[in-house]
């Protein structure tokens, strides 16, 4: 559910998971296969690199793939990716977790200003496939404890991302 109170829902409701994190996965799972690869990393990075001066090579993506694949089969299953979130959001003593998501904060955040804008976060959930107005994306950031000038940070983002 939206901060808003209103529910958010895909054009084409395929069978979703019932979670907040689940939009953040599917931005990166670039084929759509329930799983997020080291493919689906470079095509997704590859998407934001013209749109960012965020330039990401494959050791980066390897390392981002080490730490979130736990169970070592060269994926990252929504649990582990989920686990990856909530780690960087607890303060999980390990920076690889953190250093994910802040990478994954720097390619939604288009003008690189430290803040997710009304149009950052419409961006990303459009590119999620959710359909959001814009009276849910200003309860999103004031969620995130933002205003509709300045936006919302990166702990922000956390607080929109574990908030139910």
């Amino acid at each position: 559910m939206c901060p808003s109170g209103r529910s958010l829902s895909r054009p084409s409701s395929a069978a979703a998971l019932d979670s907040s994190f689940k939009p953040a996965f599917d931005v990166l799972d670039a084929d759509r296969d329930g799983k997020i690869s080291r493919d689906d990393l470079r095509m997704f990075y590859a998407r934001k690199a013209a749109a960012s001066s965020l330039d990401v090579d494959d050791d980066v993506i390897r390392t981002m793939m080490t730490v979130a694949d736990t169970n070592a089969d060269g994926f990252v299953e929504y649990d582990e990716f989920e686990r990856v979130v909530l780690g960087a959001k607890n303060g999980s003593t390990s920076s690889s977790p953190t250093s994910f998501m802040e990478d994954v904060f720097r390619v939604m955040d288009k003008d690189g200003d430290g803040k997710l804008s009304h149009r950052d976060l419409k961006s990303f959930m459009e590119m999620a496939g959710l359909a959001a107005t814009d009276e849910d994306i200003d309860a999103m950031i004031k969620l995130g404890g933002g205003d509709k000038n300045g936006g919302v940070t990166f702990e922000g983002l956390h607080r929109i991302l574990i908030s139910r």
